[in-house]
């Protein structure tokens, strides 16, 4: 078992019930009780990648209480796990990312239970954007309401060209209520943001990446691909570099100018006495490629 499995295990032994199994040379295959979210964890050159699947073919991949308690617990055991680099958070669902809430399961629950659904919806997409690794969203098809908010609070976002991506909640007569007012305005600019939750505008993928909602957008059926690549170089760097770098920036632009630099001379300062720094640097003369342990 490795290291990852032993920390989600020991985190959610009273959640969840593991079986493991070898799928190929290449991945180690973690299936949890939580039937509509998956873990996959690369392996060889790629250990280090970690992949979480939305697998809810019935309901589009819509978010009810379920996939969202394994999210939660998901995302948790990830931060837990020193030997994780980067995360892709991706679907097994053809050509649909994340429809957004069960609105069926919503239908059912009283003013006070949506309250509690909502704010724990919130709460884990702020755990997501918080984890310490680089975070990859692969969207192929739609993501829209919740899923676009939890896309959202990702740190880069590739998608096919044949994406679909929008907040409609006013057009139920709410608003979004996971992040979405707050990233998608810090992401694309208040102006965008306004029109497309005002109107509920859905967009495409080319227009998504014009307007900075994307990173990528790529041939449909090849964000993954993408994704991969893209984390594959981002595995190859130091992997404290990235969890400072990745707070820098988060933080830094929470604050004014003065304070943001002295956070990063702390985050700087952090690596400077690391093993990692040093391996760097050996590996540079030596003309080779680093070997980072995250020491």
């Amino acid at each position: 078992m490795g290291v990852f499995a032993i920390s989600l295990y020991h985190h959610c032994r009273r959640n969840f019930s593991f079986n493991y199994h070898y799928q190929s040379c290449r991945t180690l295959i973690l299936q949890s009780a939580f039937e509509s979210v998956r873990v996959q964890r690369l392996s060889h050159d790629d250990s280090g990648i970690v992949e979480v699947h939305l697998d809810r073919p019935e309901a589009k991949n819509a978010i009810g209480k379920e996939m969202l308690g394994g999210l939660q617990n998901i995302f948790e055991a990830i931060n837990r796990d020193a030997s994780a680099n980067v995360v892709m958070l991706s679907s097994s669902v053809p050509r649909v990312f994340c429809a957004g809430a069960d609105l069926k399961e919503r239908k059912t629950m009283n003013p006070s239970e949506t309250r509690f659904f909502v704010n724990s919806l919130r709460s884990t997409f702020s755990l997501l954007e918080a984890l310490h690794v680089p975070t990859i969203a692969v969207i192929e098809g739609a993501a829209l309401g919740g899923g676009l908010e939890m896309a959202l609070s990702c740190d880069l976002r590739i998608c096919g060209e044949d994406a679909v991506l929008g907040l409609p909640e006013t057009g139920l007569a709410i608003i979004p209520g996971a992040g979405g007012t707050q990233r998608l305005s810090r992401l694309v600019g208040k102006s965008i943001a306004k029109e497309l939750i005002f109107t509920g505008r859905k967009v495409g993928g080319r227009d998504a990446m014009s307007v900075g909602l994307v990173n990528y957008c790529v041939p449909a059926g090849e964000a993954h691909l993408k994704a991969l690549e893209i984390a594959q170089h981002i595995n190859q760097k130091g992997p404290l570099a990235l969890q400072m770098a990745k707070r820098a920036i988060n933080e830094g632009l929470e604050l004014d100018m003065e304070s943001a630099l002295a956070l990063e001379e702390e985050c700087y300062e952090q690596l400077l006495n690391t093993k990692d720094r040093l391996e760097g640097l050996a590996a540079f003369s030596e003309k080779r490629k680093p070997r980072y342990n995250g020491e």
